[in-house]
């Protein structure tokens, strides 16, 4: 059945003409499906990164001032 079915796809110029005209759109949307994917990729690492060196500023003021706070706690020698 499905031989059958391949056999009159593959021998109709009329199905091969709907078929080469159709694989054309669906080319292209899966390329743009795929170029969409990639970017949003993209962003969420763009993302990390800045909230990576944000976390790196603020790090060591944070220790810094626990440093002192903890200084001040205990009382000065």
């Amino acid at each position: 059945m499905i031989g059958r079915l391949l056999t009159v796809i593959a021998t109709s110029p009329l199905t091969l003409a709907a078929l080469r005209y159709c694989a054309i759109p669906l080319t292209v949307l899966l390329f743009l499906l795929g170029f969409r994917r990639r970017g949003e990729r993209t962003g969420r690492l763009a993302e990390r990164f800045w909230t990576t060196e944000k976390i790196n500023d603020i790090q060591p003021r944070m220790l810094e001032a626990a440093a002192r706070t903890h200084y001040l706690w205990r009382g000065r020698p």
